[in-house]
């Protein structure tokens, strides 16, 4: 007994450290990465940013393992969802801004954390622009996708977000919305050199329609399929020890 609390006190503080490392990376060193690619790169160089914010976007995850290296099946895993994610958004190509990429990797970060729906997000913005395009939007989705997927992880396991139905629709509206309003808020930055707020006024008012769209495709994949994939990966997970 004596000897459990002093562990527990060292998990605690390292999951704290973790966690401040993960914040960290996810809102200075990855809108620092994007920002570099705008400014000092001028928007020529969005593979070599988006490599470097996958870079990123992995130490969360490796910090996640503490004092071992992450199997095989855990990779594969998340590597799975990031699969997932990027189906989703490629079958409804012909259907603009109606993607359920985002309901998706929703559900990977409440199944596997903050820091595993953190990179499951940035990797799956990344992998499908090879279907829908490359271009200086990748780190800027990359980015919003990431936050999505990192919010879903921290609210669902901080107990903040509600396994049930309601909660999960709500919280994939909101986080739609936010993903968009990143996307309309970087629509001026790439596009003019220098934007006037009255641009960055008609970029979210010509992407509010869009983003409600893209909201409600969230909202009916999470009420369909959100509990019955959170059940089986919680099955997964206690079947081999994953991501624990």
């Amino acid at each position: 007994m004596h000897g459990s609390a002093p562990r527990k006190i060292e998990k605690d503080r390292h999951r704290t450290l973790r966690r401040i490392i993960s914040i960290t990376i996810l809102f200075a060193v990855i809108p620092a990465l994007v920002l570099t690619g705008i400014f000092v790169l001028n928007d020529r160089k969005y593979y070599l940013i988006s490599i470097a914010i996958m870079i990123a976007s992995a130490v969360p995850l490796v910090l996640r393992f503490e004092n071992r290296l992450p199997q095989a099946r855990e990779i594969v895993l998340l590597a799975v969802m990031s699969g997932i994610a990027v189906a989703a958004r490629a079958a409804f190509y012909f259907l603009p801004a109606f993607k359920p990429i985002t309901a998706v990797i929703i559900i990977a970060g409440a199944g596997f954390g903050a820091e595993g729906g953190f990179i499951v997000g940035a990797v799956s913005a990344f992998v499908s622009n090879f279907f829908f395009g490359q271009g200086p939007w990748t780190p800027w989705q990359m980015f919003a996708m990431g936050l999505v997927g990192f919010c879903a992880g921290l609210f669902f396991h901080s107990g903040l977000l509600a396994r049930k139905k309601l909660p999960l629709c709500i919280f994939g509206f909101l986080m739609t919305m936010c993903y968009g309003f990143i996307m309309d808020t970087g629509t001026p930055l790439m596009y003019a050199s220098m934007p006037s707020t009255e641009l960055f006024l008609q970029a979210y008012a010509l992407g509010f329609w869009l983003n409600v769209i893209h909201g409600t495709c969230t909202v009916i994949t999470l009420f369909l399929l959100a509990i019955p994939f959170l059940d089986k990966i919680d099955r997964i997970k206690v079947k081999y020890g994953l991501l624990e």
